[in-house]
């Protein structure tokens, strides 16, 4: 084999491995933390039917949740940089979309989506996903987990 064939060889072999590599999948997270107070009920139903349904997180004074977030993010390593995303964008968009909205609130009085939207882990983790979806490149895949306790958890990775 000659010098050429040889070096055509390997520029074909580094760009199969560049070619693999930037259709790898990756995923990053990153964790976070709010509190929050919130009532679950449907105000079209009596007080009891609310009860009956929703039990004690229909408590009229409300009640409250240690949330715990983890936001995932995923899609090709980017070969300038070795990210898929900036986890420091990634904490900041956290911070202003989540923490700072939701952080020692009542969902249900003090934050607008939830004035007619039931604030149960299903609904929180949509509107979570919606805040930061649009800051995100779309070209990654994004998805919310939402522990609302320690056993209660709800993921939200997109409309369908």
């Amino acid at each position: 084999m000659c010098f050429w064939e040889m070096y055509c060889g390997q520029q074909l072999i580094k760009k199969l491995i560049i070619k693999r590599e930037s259709t790898m999948k990756v995923t990053v997270h990153r964790k976070a933390h709010f509190n929050a107070a919130h009532r679950l009920f449907n105000s079209a139903w009596s007080d009891a039917k609310n009860a009956e349904v929703f039990g004690k997180c229909s408590n009229p004074n409300f009640h409250g949740h240690n949330y715990e977030l983890i936001v995932s993010v995923s899609g090709p390593i980017n070969p300038q940089t070795g990210y898929v995303i900036d986890m420091k964008l990634l904490k900041d968009l956290i911070k202003t979309e989540v923490e700072d909205k939701f952080d020692h609130k009542n969902l249900n009085v003090e934050v607008p989506p939830f004035h007619s939207l039931n604030p149960t882990a299903e609904n929180i983790s949509v509107v979570i996903w919606k805040q930061l979806r649009q800051h995100i490149d779309s070209k990654l895949d994004l998805s919310v987990t939402l522990y609302e306790t320690p056993r209660n958890f709800v993921t939200f990775a997109g409309e369908f």
